[in-house]
């Protein structure tokens, strides 16, 4: 028995669980899998102790748990565990349609068995664990009819930025600095004789976006589910400024406004005339910090710059530039959907140029990475990051006393 096999079950039996409504948490799961490093993984009954005890915490749980745990193993004897290649537990295609049972009808009446109808509901349930692994899944790798799957969950996603303290204040009745001039003005109304004490607490806001999105030929297996990305904080979020970028910038949202997804990205490809081209991202963060800076960059927004670093231009224009860009921001943010593999080091030449002025950066691959995006702006600090220098070392990692973080 391989250690490769088990861990299967384990995770399998796992996501039968909780597609059952039963709150397993990943801690159980690391729970389970030690263990099972201290009983007999042959032996049924073991096997069920070690995982009731680890993977369930309330009693109403537990007859969900002795449903799932003898359809899951139902055909797992100590021989197939012992056997090479453990038995894959078949999970069809699409939910089985079970018999009706006729009011008043026992199970006799039906001819069929309980056991039987058990293992047909939990087998139905199975079917849609497949959205878990589309979310781990490299965007490069969907097929068409994942990508209209992608975009659906990305349309569920929540987007709430962390607030900003504006300039302004507003009236409150029970906390902040004291409002003399309303105490003034209710005074002079109730003959001199101040009646009522009044206060302004800061007023907040969602702090503003600008989104960046590289749209090279080297991006070419992204930038259409990015797209989709952008179109989904457009629609979801108030103050959001998109461009698309390739050798020259182009504004795109008022196209993104379109409420089809489809209908926007084909837009966007229609009128951006460098789609799938070169890449000069120190001319296009030029052309932004000249003619678009003071429009969208004056209430201190988040700009995220989405791209794989890949740049024919002048480094030392591109280290200008995003220096520059850094300082009109309230944090920069760069999202690179190559970063998702281990072995990525960001050793571009443009990559190597931008790197000093980067706040965070962090990968946009996949689902699960566009969900971390999400939590971090929400619990973003108000405060502004001083500039700082960060270099990347030969290995890719980056070093400095202000290290780049994944907060």
């Amino acid at each position: 028995m391989t250690e490769g096999h088990i861990s299967q079950h384990i995770v399998g039996f796992v996501h039968l669980l909780r597609s059952m409504g039963v709150r397993v948490g990943t801690g159980n799961l690391v729970d389970f899998a030690e263990a099972l490093t201290y009983v007999t993984v042959t032996d049924r009954e073991a096997l069920h102790d070690a995982a009731l005890c680890t993977l369930i915490a309330k009693a109403d749980d537990l007859p969900i748990f002795e449903s799932a745990f003898a359809f899951y193993f139902r055909r797992l004897s100590a021989l197939d565990l012992q056997a090479t290649n453990l038995p894959v537990i078949h999970i069809p295609q699409r939910p089985l349609r079970l018999p009706r049972r006729k009011p008043g009808a026992n199970d006799d009446e039906t001819g069929e068995n309980p056991d039987d109808l058990e293992e047909q509901k939990v087998g139905a349930t199975m079917v849609y664990s497949g959205s878990e692994t589309l979310r781990t899944r490299d965007f490069g790798s969907y097929s068409h009819d994942e990508v209209q799957q992608a975009r659906d969950m990305m349309r569920r996603m929540k987007w709430r930025p962390a607030l900003r303290r504006t300039r302004r204040s507003r009236r409150d009745k029970r906390r902040g600095v004291i409002d003399l001039r309303s105490i003034m003005r209710s005074s002079m109304r109730s003959a001199g004789e101040p009646l009522h004490m009044s206060y302004r607490s800061p007023r907040y806001r969602r702090r503003p976006l600008v989104v960046l999105c590289d749209i090279s030929g080297s991006m070419d297996r992204y930038s259409r589910m990015l797209l989709q990305f952008v179109h989904t904080l457009n629609d979801g979020m108030d103050h959001v400024e998109s461009f698309v970028f390739g050798t020259r910038l182009t504004r795109v949202t008022r196209l993104l406004r379109s409420r089809d997804v489809d209908d926007a990205v084909a837009l966007v490809s229609k009128q951006v005339l460098d789609w799938s081209g070169g890449t000069r991202i120190g001319n296009t963060i030029r052309e932004f910090n000249v003619r678009w800076s003071r429009r969208v960059l004056s209430r201190g927004p988040v700009v995220l710059v989405i791209s794989d670093g890949w740049d024919r231009g002048d480094p030392t224009l591109l280290s200008q530039e995003m220096a520059r860009l850094q300082r009109s921001c309230h944090r920069l943010i760069w999202l690179n959907p190559l970063l998702g593999n281990p072995r990525y080091q960001p050793l571009t030449q443009g990559m190597v140029a931008a790197m000093p002025y980067i706040d965070q950066f962090i990968p946009v691959h996949n689902l699960v990475s566009i969900e971390q995006l999400g939590s971090m702006l929400a619990t973003m600090p108000d405060v502004k990051r001083s500039p700082r220098r960060v270099s990347a070392s030969p290995r890719g990692h980056l070093n400095n006393e202000h290290q780049v973080s994944h907060e």
